[in-house]
């Protein structure tokens, strides 16, 4: 979540372990063969030291460990994935060197989907019930009844869902992380999240989806990435980051059901390409980035 905190990573950590230990496991795991692996093939120090190898590792473990059923084949599986997430990284770091864009969660988003997908070939590995099952996207249903209760649950469980948790303890770790380390990333976070889940709400979006914050995990990303680390902290930058979150949630609800056929999780790719779209737009707007004009 763009915390270079030592304190808000071991809160994080503990949030992970606190909802799921097998997910704990994983996010270590991930994070050391991914930063081994850098450390291995002679990256570079301070990338390494400010964790940008390790942190797509540890997703990838996550959403790996998270889809399949844990087995000593899937464990390892799990980390090669995780050291090849960090070729992917380097390989995304190099090649928006010169564009002047972060990677964000790229090489955990293509790593995962690659892996995932070709485990359909694979007999070996047993997916969860969680991953979506593959079938062309149907009409939905407005579906139960919004609460206050629902706004609560959704607006933590939009924080604790970056690391794939459901699970209000873990959201609240998280967001104390964020306060400790960014109060603009803290109050960004909670912005975010009431944005994707309000305009889920809005747009007809399931009770249970707004409740377990799948609407909402993107749009903090975004809202966290456009309001506090990627452009000036000024009126319309932030009135920018609101408009980029909202667009992330139906971003979130158009890729999820384009990659319905597939069987496969949207995870933080709306994230990612709003994300990018609007850092490249705000090139052309001098009151939104005037540095760039």
């Amino acid at each position: 979540m763009f915390q270079n905190n030592t304190y808000a990573g071991i809160l994080f950590l503990a949030g992970v372990f606190h909802s799921s230990a097998l997910c704990g496991i994983a996010a270590l795991t991930g994070t050391m063969i991914s930063t081994g692996t850098a450390i291995l093939l002679g990256a570079n120090a301070t990338k390494i030291r400010d964790g940008l190898f390790g942190f797509n590792g540890a997703l990838t473990a996550i959403g790996l460990i998270y889809f399949f059923e844990p087995s000593v084949l899937a464990w390892g599986y799990v980390i090669f994935a995780a050291a090849s997430s960090t070729v992917l990284m380097a390989a995304a770091l190099k090649y928006f060197e010169n564009r002047n864009l972060p990677t964000l969660t790229a090489p955990f988003v293509f790593t995962t989907l690659c892996f995932l997908l070709a485990s359909a070939r694979f007999g070996r590995l047993s997916t969860t019930q969680v991953l979506p099952h593959a079938g062309l996207p149907v009409s939905a249903d407005v579906e139960g009844i919004v609460s206050l209760n629902t706004v609560f649950e959704g607006l933590i469980h939009g924080i604790s869902q970056v690391f794939f948790q459901e699970n209000l303890v873990t959201g609240i770790l998280f967001t104390l992380g964020l306060l400790i380390s960014s109060r603009r990333s803290f109050v960004m976070a909670l912005i975010g999240s009431i944005l994707g889940l309000s305009t889920a709400w809005l747009l007809g979006a399931s009770e249970p989806a707004i409740r377990s914050g799948a609407f909402g995990f993107n749009s903090v990303l975004t809202a966290i990435a456009l309001g506090s680390v990627f452009l000036p902290s000024n009126a319309k930058s932030l009135g920018y980051a609101v408009l980029a979150a909202i667009v992330t949630t139906i971003a979130f609800a158009s890729l999820s059901g384009a990659l319905k056929p597939l069987g496969m999780p949207a995870m933080t790719l709306p994230f990612v390409v709003v994300t990018w779209i609007f850092l490249i737009g705000s090139r052309m707007f001098v009151k939104i980035n005037p540095s760039e004009i």
